[in-house]
């Protein structure tokens, strides 16, 4: 197991009916700006709760933060809270919103163009404190310090951490998540996966706490995706989906082990090229890379085809093909596509990307191996 330091101040607050306890938990001197998406927070009652919860706050809000959260937008944000003078922000939504806010939240204490962070590796160590209210399960931002950005304008998706944005809460009712469309449900058990799989296939790191936190989120979500697709409204299943998503990228499964993240690079090119959702993105990508990378990969991909789908017969290259199968299989069981040619993307695309890792001289992987041509070849096997 490699060296770790880990930390994570982020209180969770799970839970039917914890919205209610925004009006303890935000101080009442603070004023507070709301951050939300497209609007499904009016028709699941979710903004009314927290309306309600917060109504000896003073609030104001700002709607329209993007699937993808666009900077020119996020960048209106910031200018209306220096104009409100704005000192906490809670960001109620998925990933997106959660995102775009602790963007919001760095922006706001930044000198200069806030793209500058973004577009190479600045530390950034201070934000406008935060909180969300989460919902659509996925991405884990309610409880890391991360944030992907993407500007339409350059056809760019770029990403930076910040200590200073792990949420100081984040509220998880999982009842909000009744109401969400199948493809949302569909896109966020995937994005859950590859989280996991980017942090656990990888090498033997002999870290086995790890490996089976890992696995058992693995199998968790394999055992309740088909009962979600049935059945959005059984209490259970969604609370254990919310609670999987949060750790799997929460540092609890990445504490003293190799990490890949091949899959989410490749894939955030092929949003930012083509406007593809992002857990579609994954499912493309993660069979190529299992593919071309299985060298590398061998003894993990024997062990989470083993632990997680009972895959122990035949020869390990046998064994190996199994569980690749078997996991596309899975992600196309959810409704979703696995090939590039399912979306219409072909060879341009292929060539464009692997220009831009040749342009930003990225080499990704585990082991920082995987070049602009092996990409070319990941991108090929999923033609």
């Amino acid at each position: 197991m490699n060296n770790f330091i880990f930390q994570n101040p982020t209180k969770l607050v799970f839970g039917k009916g914890q919205i209610a306890k925004l009006r303890k938990l935000i101080p009442t001197d603070k004023k507070v700006m709301i951050t939300y998406g497209g609007g499904s927070i009016f028709k699941n009652g979710v903004y009314d709760q927290v309306k309600e919860a917060l109504k000896n706050h003073t609030v104001t809000e700002f709607g329209g933060i993007e699937p993808n959260p666009e900077y020119e937008t996020l960048m209106h944000c910031v200018t209306e809270c220096r104009e409100k003078e704005i000192d906490y922000l809670l960001a109620v939504g998925g990933g997106s919103v959660i995102d775009g806010t602790k963007f919001v939240a760095t922006a706001l204490k930044w000198e200069g163009d806030p793209w500058a962070f973004l577009e190479k590796p600045i530390p950034v160590t201070e934000a406008v404190p935060l909180a969300t209210v989460l919902t659509i399960a996925a991405t884990g931002s309610e409880m890391n310090n991360g944030s992907v950005i993407s500007r339409r304008e350059r056809k760019e998706k770029r990403f930076f951490f910040n200590d200073a944005c792990y949420p100081q809460f984040s509220i998880l009712d999982p009842t909000v998540l009744y109401s969400l469309p199948q493809k949302q449900v569909a896109n966020g058990v995937i994005d859950t996966f590859i989280h996991v799989l980017e942090q656990y296939v990888t090498f033997d790191n002999q870290a086995y706490v790890q490996d089976y936190w890992a696995e058992g989120i693995l199998k968790t979500l394999v055992n309740i995706a088909p009962k979600l697709m049935e059945n959005q409204h059984d209490y259970d299943n969604c609370s254990n989906f919310m609670y999987a998503a949060t750790m799997a990228l929460n540092g609890f499964i990445a504490m003293g082990v190799a990490q890949d993240w091949a899959t989410h690079m490749i894939g955030q090119e092929l949003t930012a090229l083509h406007g593809l959702d992002h857990g579609v993105t994954l499912a493309i990508v993660y069979p190529g890379v299992a593919s071309v990378m299985r060298e590398d990969k061998r003894e993990k991909l024997l062990q989470y085809g083993e632990r997680v789908f009972g895959i122990n017969q035949g020869s390990d290259d046998e064994r190996i093909e199994q569980v690749i199968v078997a996991t596309e299989k899975f992600f196309r069981s959810l409704g979703v596509g696995t090939r590039l040619s399912d979306y219409g993307i072909g060879e341009e695309t292929i060539n464009e990307i692997a220009r831009r890792f040749e342009e930003r001289k990225f080499m990704l992987g585990e082991k920082g191996n995987i070049t602009p041509d092996i990409v070319k070849e990941i991108l090929h096997h999923v033609k």
